[in-house]
């Protein structure tokens, strides 16, 4: 993919993109593919994973046998190539030393960000999920309803290929049909779980999630996202055709050569460079964004960080998508006589109520699912079903003692064996060695499995950034300081999730390995170790209460607009990279409209 550098940029570009991840590759693609010009600006490195994925090494080629490491905290094959928990020379602070209020920021400092590691699930927000005050009284509704969202969801889902299936359940949306790809089969612990939690009430299903299981309908599809469009129709059938289908061979979490999972890298960015209309310059570190004396955004000063050099890029309208915390940081670094609290912070609102996902776990292990005939489940890289939310009535009722659902993710089968898994038996074998050890492995073997919730988080005041007022990362630029502290509603979603979690594992003539927490604060996952912060510049239809319009553009500076997390009102239980996306095509859609009548 050809980079520029930095001094090979146009002397002014129609947009400015900030940031190439899920919302700004699908920014910058729907720009491009409809004639605008674009500089898009990332902070991390160039980087291919056609030619840089591992797909076929195993553990026992890696080093330490490809455990976690603290410069590879997911192993020695996940794609993450720079960043992580810790940037060298870039800190984040925490205002609290009570580590049950720190926030925990990963940051992915490559090109494609975080869409080269994630887990690609891929759901939709629902009806609910945009109105949550309005049902319980708590948070804020969005200015939006799902009705605005769902064509951008479908167009997304047709872009990306997802997988999954229409099931019809309360608040979790169908897609049009045809337009989803056919689930993988399930496991063997998956039929399990889904057969025993089906007597509880609990319904499992295939889930949905952005790997191509078969290849996409490339004679269709561009005339559906690209109606008129003869040069986008005939760039998107080349990249869907360069696309194969997964022949379940290695963890998505390293990356995809052969481009079956969706990454900005892989799907967003070749199309958008193949139009000839995106520059694209990597290391560029920015630093502010400019303001003339109207009011109106005129470009982006970064750092070269090849060179250390400073530069300056102008663009009719300005886009972040750095990441919703990050692109906070920028505003907030971007202090003029008119915004000397940050640009677009008139509200004051700008850092507050940001939010992560609910998480905790609990695994267990099922005899029945001992000694197994020698198969292979490694299957599409993740999770082939799930549990969505099932006690939406109930919890309307007042049924139960928190506010916000939470969907069940859960990981078992037969896999590639994990560097620790025959070191942790203890708990099923009492210790063993020699050639019992040997068979305590061969038996338990594909016989233990781990449930995860992921739950909606409301905001609260407690959950914000700014800016650190002494600590400067090693450009100089003031870094974020995160305050963090769940709420009881949150504590309490976590015990339901644990107790519901034992409660499949024992029907499913298992025994968990630990029993459910008595303080819940002591298992919940902390705030950002989800990596779904979301939230700092959330969207509204009053600008004394939000930082941004039902558009995602600022109310202050006209032309400043996000296509990252940061204007969500809400976190669903839904993963909200999908959100971002159709939101960010939304977004992108509604400024070209007003570029072509001469308004930005």
């Amino acid at each position: 993919m050809p980079i520029i550098t930095s001094s090979k940029t146009q002397p002014t570009y129609d947009v400015i993109v900030v940031g190439s991840g899920a919302g700004g590759g699908q920014a910058a693609y729907t720009f491009t593919m409809a004639g605008a010009r674009v500089l898009m600006l990332e902070a991390g490195r160039n980087y291919d994973p056609v030619t840089e994925t591992p797909m076929f090494q195993t553990n026992a080629n890696a080093p330490l046998r490809g455990v976690a490491t603290k410069d590879k905290p997911w192993g020695f094959y996940d794609s993450t190539i720079d960043g992580g928990w810790t940037v060298p020379g870039e800190p984040y602070t925490s205002a609290s030393s009570d580590p049950y209020r720190r926030f925990n920021w990963w940051r992915a400092r490559m090109l494609g960000g975080r869409t080269n590691h994630w887990g690609r699930i891929s759901l939709r927000n629902g009806p609910y999920d945009f109105k949550p005050y309005s049902r319980d009284g708590l948070g804020f509704d969005w200015p939006i309803n799902y009705e605005d969202v769902a064509p951008y969801y479908d167009k997304v889902e047709m872009l990306i290929g997802v997988y999954g299936s229409n099931d019809g359940l309360e608040n979790t949306p169908n897609s049009p049909a045809g337009v989803l790809l056919p689930p993988p089969k399930a496991r063997a612990g998956e039929l399990l779980a889904q057969k025993k939690a089906k007597g509880l009430g609990i319904p499992i299903v295939p889930i949905h999630r952005a790997v191509l299981t078969t290849k996409q309908d490339a004679d269709n599809i561009p005339a559906k996202l690209h109606p008129g469009n003869a040069k986008a129709q005939r760039i998107l059938a080349e990249a869907m055709r360069a696309r194969a289908a997964c022949f379940w061979a290695t963890d998505c979490g390293r990356g995809c050569a052969i481009k079956a999972t969706y990454q900005s890298t892989t799907v967003h960015l070749p199309p958008a460079m193949a139009t000839g209309n995106l520059d694209l310059v990597t290391d560029a570190m920015v630093r502010e964004v400019l303001v003339d004396a109207n009011g109106k955004a005129t470009g982006i000063a970064y750092i070269d960080k090849s060179t250390g050099q400073d530069f300056v890029v102008k663009a009719r309208v300005v886009v972040l998508a750095a990441s919703s915390a990050e692109s906070v940081r920028i505003l907030l670094n971007s202090k003029t006589a008119q915004f000397p609290q940050g640009v677009a912070n008139s509200s004051g609102l700008l850092g507050k109520y940001i939010m992560d996902t609910v998480a905790t776990s609990l695994a267990g292990q099922v005899p029945a699912l001992e000694n197994l005939p020698i198969h292979n489940e490694d299957g599409a890289g993740g999770a082939h079903l799930y549990a969505p939310w099932w006690l939406y009535q109930q919890q309307h009722a007042g049924k139960l003692d928190f506010a916000r659902g939470y969907h069940i993710e859960y990981s078992t089968g037969r896999k590639m064996p994990e560097g620790g898994f025959s070191s942790g038996l203890e708990w099923l074998t009492g210790g063993s060695y020699g050639r019992k050890f040997k068979e305590d492995v061969r038996r338990y073997y594909g016989s233990t499995l781990s449930f995860g919730g992921r739950g909606e988080m409301i905001p609260n005041d407690d959950c914000f950034c700014d800016l650190d007022p002494t600590v400067k990362d090693r450009f100089g630029l003031p870094v974020l300081r995160f305050h963090w502290k769940w709420s009881s509603h949150e504590l309490r979603q976590v015990a339901h999730q644990q107790q519901t979690f034992k409660t499949i594992i024992e029907a499913m003539g298992g025994k968990v390995r630990n029993e459910p927490a008595k303080d819940p604060l002591t298992v919940i996952r902390p705030g950002g170790d989800v990596k779904h912060e979301v939230g700092g510049a959330i969207m509204g239809s009053d600008a004394r209460r939000s930082v941004a319009n039902s558009w995602s553009q600022t109310w202050d500076v006209p032309n400043l607009y996000f296509c990252d997390g940061a204007p969500f009102c809400s976190n669903a239980d839904k993963n909200p990279t999908l959100t971002i996306m159709a939101l960010a095509w939304r977004t992108a859609d509604h400024i070209l409209e007003r570029m072509q009548r001469g308004e930005l």
